[in-house]
């Protein structure tokens, strides 16, 4: 008796122990779960979706019995707006999670941030789900390459995005060149014209100096007139002595 009495109390121990740890446990996941459902969306409102299902789901006018079906056409194309938008977020999903996962290992940021991402990646592969299946109930083997199509159309959107990125970078570039252009133009005209009255100054320096040259030379006779001038004057004064 005494054996059994000493053998329960450690298994009614243990017991309690269990039993306190399942219960923290479950806590903690309902806590969890409550926690993760509110916390932020990552992503806003999908837009398209909400399109294709109000297109889908059409109410009657008042005064109809029944709403005016919407032509499959139309359906299809909210469909493919839908589905090219889950490809945007599926990217960017995909761009953002690695340098997420480093930043939350180093500490940097929270879990809160790390639990959204999760849960909009859920929500993700949800939504390819159910646009799968919406594409077959439209027409057979569509959701086969609904997401092929999207893709395409995405990619489409980036290039023309990034041309026309480049064409703006360029006229942008194009407008400071030619300012520059005619900066330069307008410095080196004034080089220039600062340059022709320095020439024109010694050009009339040099001019005033021949004038004055001239004039000694024509006042006195020139050199070769002084010279024949000097050899006349002594011939006569020999012929006066005779």
């Amino acid at each position: 008796m005494i054996d059994l009495i000493g053998l329960a109390v450690p298994f009614a121990y243990l017991g309690i122990l269990g039993g306190s740890l399942a219960t923290f446990f479950s806590l903690y996941k309902k806590r969890k779960a409550a926690k993760s459902t509110s916390l932020e969306p990552w992503f806003g409102p999908h837009v398209q979706r909400n399109i294709y299902l109000s297109l889908l789901h059409l109410e009657p006018q008042p005064g109809q019995e029944k709403a005016t079906p919407v032509p499959d056409s139309i359906l299809k194309a909210a469909l493919l707006q839908r589905a090219t938008e889950d490809i945007r977020r599926i990217l960017a999903i995909k761009a953002t999670k690695p340098p997420l996962s480093q930043l939350l290992s180093r500490g940097s940021v929270g879990d809160e941030l790390w639990q959204r991402l999760l849960r909009a990646e859920k929500e993700m592969e949800a939504e390819l789900r159910d646009v799968v299946e919406e594409a077959n109930a439209l027409a057979t083997n569509w959701g086969q390459t609904i997401f092929q199509s999207a893709h395409e159309m995405v990619q489409n959107e980036i290039v023309r995005e990034k041309v026309a990125e480049i064409q703006a970078k360029g006229k942008s570039d194009r407008e400071w060149w030619d300012k520059e252009r005619a900066s330069i133009q307008s410095k080196f005209m004034r080089e220039l014209d600062g340059a022709k009255p320095a020439e024109t100054s010694k050009g009339a320096a040099s001019g005033g100096v021949n004038s004055d040259e001239d004039a000694v030379l024509v006042e006195g006779g020139g050199p070769s007139g002084s010279r024949s001038g000097s050899r006349g004057g002594t011939g006569k004064k020999k012929k006066s002595k005779k």
